[in-house]
């Protein structure tokens, strides 16, 4: 049992924070206790929100000494539950959304240092304006940090040429559970001081620690761009297209989307200002975007040519920014559409490339056999392996029912599945506390008991983001 926070506790937080960086108002605390899904509410007596690195380390260095468990919280985005505290009101909110300084920003060496707090759309724009950029985005760009990207090793749209956010990092500071301070955000090209705490740490879902700054490599600002929607007969015609276009240009390609019609419906459907980019009907849809000098025009030979060949049906190339804009609207609604019709339960996956067309199919036709009146569709990017496989409840049902009937034993099955596939049950959002149960049945032992290891080897208390990523062992002695 957790221990309880007493109120002296929270007085001298406020202490290092200043009137600032604290709350106990139910109220301005309440947007903070839910999940971006809904699917988990917890709660906490106080918000403590640092102003900077000394404060964080401060603030984690007296909960250590009280034993009182903190929860990292940046812009709230996660899908898996990550940053969402306790129910019962063991932990603090550790919001990191005051840290919000881009330090430091040069062209020249192609390289930022944020904070953890900055917002992923504002370095987009600072980036933008030194005539670089950061090439991750993602739906939530608005909200999400850049210390909650690194804690989940996020992805999105452009890992099929710059990977994920692992990928981007060239440095971090953060401060460990008991207090004391790494300091990693010196860009060496050769290290080997042992272990690197830098890529422990990314992905760690702030279970290890909290990141309080994060170096990120930049690159030149793209001379052109093209934006394409296309329709398509099958995700195995759409991998062959995508191999065909990198085969053309393969630095060209940097982003390669695949849609089903059931997901473009529930948009246009329930996303106002949305609008269908092809005339005809198609079964799927890919979304392309190339950049680079020559990226329109090589876009349209190429699409040309996959159409005289039959590879694909039709395609439009978007004919200004705010054209392009519009197709990516498109894709990034698709889970607030589905939100909004109703029930389902999302899976977050990833198998080989190469078998990732078969998957989809086979593995939508398993679930729907299995639960008749359920609708099964995946999305997402085809490129890289990943897709994001959701399991739609029939209209007009009781969501807590099906969810309890259907939607737990409906999730197993496609976990199954993947795991039959050789492949993971979280490709890009984590674990959270939404997979922790499914992450313990079909973990293998070795990874599992290597987690549990770190977990209680640098956070021997469990204060760090309790519940979250690290499945206690059978016996529940694990942190």
């Amino acid at each position: 049992m957790r221990k309880i926070v007493a109120p002296k506790l929270i007085d001298r937080l406020a202490d290092i924070v200043g009137p600032k960086g604290i709350t106990t108002d139910p109220l301005e605390i309440a947007p903070w206790l839910a999940d971006w899904r809904g699917r988990f509410q917890g709660a906490s007596p106080a918000m403590v929100s640092p102003a900077n690195a000394d404060e964080v380390a401060a603030v984690v260095t007296l909960a250590a000494a009280a034993g009182v468990a903190l929860v990292p919280q940046g812009g709230n985005t996660s899908m898996v539950g990550g940053a969402t505290p306790p129910a019962d009101g063991s932990a603090l909110i550790l919001s990191l959304r005051r840290m919000n300084r881009i330090r430091r920003l040069s062209a020249e060496d192609n390289i930022a240092v944020a904070e953890a707090g900055v917002i992923l759309s504002n370095l987009h724009d600072a980036a933008a304006a030194a005539g670089r950029r950061f090439p991750l985005s993602l739906g939530s760009k608005g909200s999400a940090t850049v210390g909650g990207l690194a804690s989940t090793n996020a992805g999105g749209t452009q890992v099929l040429r710059f990977g994920t956010m692992r990928s981007l990092v060239t440095g971090l500071e953060a401060v460990l559970p008991d207090g004391s301070r790494f300091d990693g955000l010196t860009a060496l090209r050769k290290d080997n001081r042992g272990y690197d705490l830098k890529q422990l740490l990314i992905g760690a879902e702030g279970t290890l620690g909290v990141i309080t700054a994060v170096g990120l490599r930049l690159y030149p600002a793209v001379s052109e761009r093209a934006v394409a929607w296309v329709g398509l007969d099958s995700p195995s015609l759409a991998l062959d297209l995508l191999r065909r276009l990198e085969a053309g240009s393969a630095e060209a390609i940097e982003s390669f989307e695949l849609i089903p019609a059931d997901s473009l419906a529930l948009v246009l459907q329930h996303i106002a200002g949305t609008r269908a980019p092809l005339a005809g009907a198609h079964r799927w849809h890919a979304l392309i975007e190339a950049v680079g000098e020559g990226a329109p025009a090589f876009l349209e030979q190429a699409l040309g040519q996959a159409i005289a060949d039959e590879l694909a049906q039709d395609a439009v190339i978007a004919a200004n920014g705010a054209q392009a804009d519009a197709f990516w609207r498109i894709r990034e609604s698709i889970s607030e559409a589905e939100r909004a019709a109703g029930p389902a339960v999302q899976h977050d996956i990833s198998v080989a490339v190469a078998d990732m067309p078969g998957f989809m199919l086979s593995a939508a036709r398993t679930l729907e056999a299995a639960f008749p009146g359920t609708s099964a569709t995946a999305f997402g990017h085809l490129g890289d392996g990943n897709v994001h496989f959701h399991v739609r409840a029939p209209a007009g049902v009781d969501r807590a029912r099906w969810m309890a009937e259907v939607g737990e034993p409906a999730s197993h099955m496609v976990h199954d599945l993947v795991v039959a596939a050789g492949g993971s049950i979280s490709a890009e959002h984590g674990i959270g506390q939404m997979k922790l149960a499914e992450f313990a049945r079909l973990g293998e032992p070795g990874r599992l008991g290597a987690l549990r290891a770190i977990k209680r080897s640098l956070d021997p208390a469990g204060i760090m983001n309790p519940g979250k990523l690290v499945p206690l062992a059978s016996g529940g002695d694990a942190p």
